[in-house]
């Protein structure tokens, strides 16, 4: 397992201000049940369709992130657009099917987003995207119902920044929702990782999560040694150099490490039958997630849940398997 799976993927500057997570409510007690007063976790990106040498599954890391966080009990709010066509439809009739909310995903003119997935021996994915999909497009949101209660959480990558417009459309949100935590899943997609998407991105950062190979590029020419106290001090190094103070660390095999406010926190991988990694980074960050802002977990307990939905997502084929969860978050299959 490496980018690989999360557990199976792979002078300092002054902290801004972090919001703080909310209080907890009761813990989840199975998929697509929410838990009661459930965080909504804004979730603004990708939607597209994953070509792998198994078949076809509908995917995006915001689209899988919001799906597994509906699994696990939370109120994913899906901030995304798909094309007027057949693909379009069908990726809208599986996320109706899922129960996730869709109504701020736009019908625009750009074809919906698919992207060529190969893998290599260990399951681990190398990824070919088609040009000017219709995620490139997001339409400018509408202004935030007062009706609606805010997100606790507002979760972005670098690949849907690659475009101006889409970056000036995530300011508007964030603006809206200035007490929601801002969780960067990093996600560089080569050739799409692009300076001006990162350093967006990374300035408005509260919790960052990226993979060890992610972490020794935004860090070079420093050396990351692998090891759990080599990502320790490479992320607190990244950690002055952009002023977050959360950040978290999947090291594919080895396990994934978590900067939490000064303290680094490890989890070790439990080795499992890797079928492939596709989404298994986004189980892993919906998980910490719902630890974190739904059970009031502390870091350590989450990301120890974090990595075992990662493993199990990597185990599976595409990134959205059915599976319910027990009342501790593990994932039970569903046959």
């Amino acid at each position: 397992m490496n980018k690989r799976a999360p557990a199976a993927k792979r002078t300092a500057h002054r902290t801004r201000k972090r919001p703080t997570p909310p209080a907890a409510p009761a813990t989840p007690s199975g998929a697509a049940s929410p838990v009661a007063k459930a965080p909504i976790i804004a979730c603004f990106g990708e939607i597209l369709w994953d070509c792998l040498p198994r078949g076809i599954f509908l995917g995006g890391a915001p689209l899988n992130v919001a799906y597994h966080l509906s699994r696990l009990g939370l109120a994913p709010l899906l901030v995304s657009a798909v094309g007027r066509d057949f693909l379009g439809d069908e990726a809208l009739r599986r996320l109706a099917g899922w129960g996730l909310d869709t109504s701020r995903v736009a019908r625009v003119r750009p074809a919906t987003g698919t992207v060529r997935a190969t893998l290599d021996a260990d399951g681990v994915a190398r990824y070919v995207f088609d040009p000017a999909p219709a995620w490139d497009h997001l339409p400018a949101p509408p202004a935030p119902s007062a009706r609606r209660a805010a997100p606790a959480a507002v979760v972005f990558g670098t690949l849907a920044l690659r475009e101006p417009a889409n970056r000036r459309g995530l300011k508007t949100l964030l603006d809206a929702w200035p007490d929601a935590l801002r969780v960067v899943d990093l996600n560089l997609r080569p050739p799409f990782a692009r300076a001006a998407a990162i350093s967006w991105a990374l300035k408005r950062a509260h919790l960052l999560k990226l993979n060890d190979e992610e972490l020794a590029t935004l860090t070079r020419p420093r050396r990351v040694p692998a090891t759990p106290g080599g990502l320790a001090a490479a992320a607190r190094h990244l950690a002055r150099l952009h002023g977050i103070a959360r950040i978290c660390v999947t090291a594919g095999p080895r396990g994934a490490g978590l900067l939490w406010d000064g303290a680094w926190h490890w989890a070790d991988a439990r080795p499992v039958e890797v079928r492939d990694t596709v989404g298994a980074g986004d189980a892993f960050l919906a998980a910490l997630l719902a630890a974190l802002l739904a059970r009031n977990e502390p870091p350590e307990l989450a990301l120890s849940a974090a990595c075992r939905l990662g493993e199990y997502v990597a185990t599976q084929d595409g990134a959205t398997p059915a599976y319910r969860v027990d009342a501790r978050g593990r994932p039970q299959l569903v046959r």
